[in-house]
């Protein structure tokens, strides 16, 4: 099976925020309309750049490895990294463990939450009009645009 994730064009984003709207119209299990699964990251100096961050269904999940409840687990079948809601006691230690910033903590209902690329179908890269959000097979990333987003989010990260 093609295992598919979500690949990011930073360089066509414009900020509109439609699929972060479009994730958490999608997400009734969260409390808040600002829990969405997907964010968009941006430069607060000089040039305007925006990146959207979700879960990059990594292939050895951090999360996975540091969950003490054993409540994030990965989908086989689907090819999905997936949390188990019934099982997660909002530890934490998925999100310290992510180093895409990708895994959330629902504070008021103590739980985790991430990306589940809404089981297949993402609703956010339908939403998203400049066609920055793709769902693809990981081999279509393109390593020339990912190192130039590593570079601008390490310029992002500066303090």
């Amino acid at each position: 099976m093609d295992v598919k994730t979500l690949i990011i064009h930073p360089g066509k984003c414009n900020n509109c925020k439609d699929c972060e709207t479009a994730c958490i119209a999608t997400r009734t299990s969260l409390t808040s309309p600002g829990l969405s699964c997907i964010r968009i990251l941006k430069t607060s100096e000089g040039e305007e750049f925006f990146f959207p961050i979700a879960c990059k269904q990594c292939e050895n999940p951090p999360c996975l490895a540091t969950c003490p409840k054993e409540a994030i687990y990965r989908d086989d079948e689907l090819g999905l990294v997936l949390i188990d809601r019934q099982k997660c006691v909002g530890c934490g230690m998925c999100a310290s463990a992510c180093p895409f910033g990708a895994m959330k903590i629902d504070n008021l209902k103590a739980k985790s939450y991430k990306c589940d690329l809404c089981g297949g179908d993402p609703e956010c890269v339908k939403a998203c009009e400049p066609a920055a959000i793709e769902y693809q097979t990981i081999e279509m990333l393109k390593i020339p645009n990912m190192v130039l987003a590593a570079g601008k989010l390490a310029r992002l990260a500066k303090p």
